[in-house]
């Protein structure tokens, strides 16, 4: 599009409804976040009506006590949803209200921070359109561009990537890069068995996708530590540990229960088959 033409695209999703149902859901949650939520509406907004399909933006408050809420309320855009939640629950439970409101083909779960600019969304979309059923934003992929990363946090990370390979089997480096994209029968699956509320909801949902059967590709992307984070790294880390411990109990006490979804990874399956023209392959096993 032209600038002329983004333009128009804005003024038109910021004044009018959108009159069909959305191509793309873009999902934030958002925990008093009064000094930078606008300038990440602004920032989504003009990218994805750049791109010239029907989209919806869904915020999931966590309990804000701050006037994240009332700024959002006062823009009266027809096209944003503000999901309210009674007190703070964590993040992973701001996610999952939000990717379970999503209306869209494709739902993108974003941090407030915009640390991964929107600019990558379309590097992600390519990889669903390939057939992949979730799109990880990476910074441990070869070609990530990451700037301002404490050594502390490095050292962390580096630490919980190798427990979460070697424990849990999962092939992603980066789980919880803050940007993800599902296709919307994907993001259903994942988020109505998806239990943790805190940080580590996103490996929970990486050792879902795989325990369902579901395709997941990791993309580099560029990533910045936004000013002003509010995230304790040693903290999260310790919380980290004791959810790894948390997922592991729900699956050995039945709280993952895939057989009523079988079928999604057999949609998912045909859905692969129809964009390269082959047979469809059954990716669980079972009739």
């Amino acid at each position: 599009m032209t600038k002329t033409s983004t333009y128009q695209a804005y003024r038109a999703w910021v004044t009018q409804p959108i009159s069909e149902k959305p191509t793309v859901s873009v999902v934030i949650p958002a925990y008093n976040e009064e000094w930078r939520i606008l300038p990440t509406v602004g920032a989504i907004a003009t990218h994805m009506c750049s791109r010239g399909e029907p989209w919806e933006l869904v915020v999931a408050d966590d309990g804000s006590t701050d006037t994240t809420v009332a700024l959002l309320e006062d823009l009266r855009f027809p096209n944003i949803r503000v999901l309210i939640a009674e007190r703070n629950k964590g993040k992973g439970d701001a996610v999952r209200r939000g990717m379970l409101a999503a209306e869209g083909q494709y739902v993108l779960f974003a941090d407030a921070d915009q640390s991964t600019p929107i600019e990558q969304f379309d590097r992600l979309l390519d990889q669903l359109k390939d057939g992949y059923d979730v799109a990880v934003g990476s910074r441990a992929a070869a070609g990530a561009a990451v700037s301002g990363r404490s050594p502390l946090r490095k050292v962390l990370s580096r630490g919980l990537r190798l427990l979460v390979s070697v424990g849990f089997g999962v092939k992603v480096a980066d789980t919880q890069c803050g940007f993800k994209l599902f296709t919307a029968d994907a993001a259903r699956t994942l988020f109505e068995l998806q239990i943790v509320d805190n940080f580590s909801f996103d490996l929970e949902v990486l050792y879902l996708s795989d325990k369902v059967g579901l395709r997941v590709a990791e993309v580099p992307v560029e990533w910045i530590d936004a000013p002003g984070t509010r995230v304790d790294a040693a903290k999260v880390t310790l919380q980290f540990l004791a959810d790894l411990v948390k997922i592991r109990i729900n699956d050995l006490r039945g709280h993952y229960t895939v057989g009523g979804h079988r079928s999604v990874a057999r949609a998912a399956a045909r859905r692969r088959a129809d964009l390269i023209g082959q047979p469809a392959i059954n990716p669980v096993g079972s009739a």
